[in-house]
């Protein structure tokens, strides 16, 4: 009877731990064409997409305790001899470990969405939007060797786009005011070379997507809980000003490299 009880516990426990991640919806409730029709988007180029937002805006995280990752691409180039693949070069760092990357996305499925809802009031409703929807696709970023604590970036991307009147790919940021926003999902591990060391890794425009329900605790923006501020999150906390007697935000400023440079 105590075994029994021990699995049903066992297995109440992983149930609970699955249902506790936030931000898994990237297309926040929109109803999706479940047919691929990635042979019908291939001829356009979506690098631009991955470009788009501040750097400032995108956020990442690493390992189970949530420590920050920044990633910056500061190249990507469609393959010229094969459409759903593009050439990435970036840098990563954590903890300011600096590494640089090169590797490849390849899209694996396009879909179209049925969009009820376009921006605020519906501002976009008129403005001759073609089409938009969703893009899933493979990574995989290789850190230099030579480097320290380097490895590999592998997992799935997801990105929301739409083709103005214009036939021209555009990043979709029609309904970035609504609290469940966000773009440019990337979901999976990063593993140390030569290592049996792997972690989650997981970063995005605007929030970090599959996290823990009590990590981002904003609403109309992105924000961090207490637990992790430590986690490399303090400059969040500053930008958003939130109310603490221990924390001094400089009275001057001084302009700096961005940490890529």
């Amino acid at each position: 009877m105590k075994y029994k009880i021990l699995i049903l516990l066992t297995i109440f426990s992983i149930s609970s731990f699955s249902q506790s991640l936030c931000r898994n919806d990237i297309m926040n409730k929109e109803e999706l064409n479940p047919k691929n029709q990635v042979s019908e988007f291939l001829k356009y180029d979506f690098s631009e997409l991955w470009m788009k937002s501040e750097n400032s805006s995108v956020y990442g995280i690493i390992g189970d305790e949530y420590q920050r990752i920044l990633i910056k691409f500061l190249t990507v180039e469609k393959n010229i001899n094969n459409d759903n693949e593009y050439f990435v070069y970036g840098k990563s760092s954590v903890k300011e470990n600096l590494c640089v990357f090169v590797g490849k996305i390849t899209i694996i499925k396009i879909q179209e969405s049925k969009r009820k809802h376009f921006g605020v009031d519906d501002e976009f409703k008129n403005q001759g939007i073609k089409t938009q929807g969703l893009l899933t696709a493979k990574y995989e970023f290789f850190e230099d060797k030579h480097q320290n604590h380097s490895g590999f970036f592998s997992g799935t991307l997801q990105t929301k786009w739409f083709l103005d009147k214009n036939d021209k790919l555009q990043y979709d940021d029609i309904n970035s005011v609504s609290d469940g926003y966000f773009n440019n999902a990337f979901v999976g591990t990063w593993k140390m070379y030569n290592s049996k060391i792997e972690k989650i890794c997981r970063w995005g425009d605007y929030r970090v997507p599959n996290t823990d329900c009590n990590f981002d605790i904003g609403t109309g923006e992105f924000n961090v809980a207490q637990k992790y501020w430590e986690r490399g999150w303090l400059d969040i906390v500053l930008k958003n000003k939130m109310p603490n007697s221990a924390i001094i935000k400089p009275k001057k400023v001084e302009l700096t490299k961005q940490w890529w440079e």
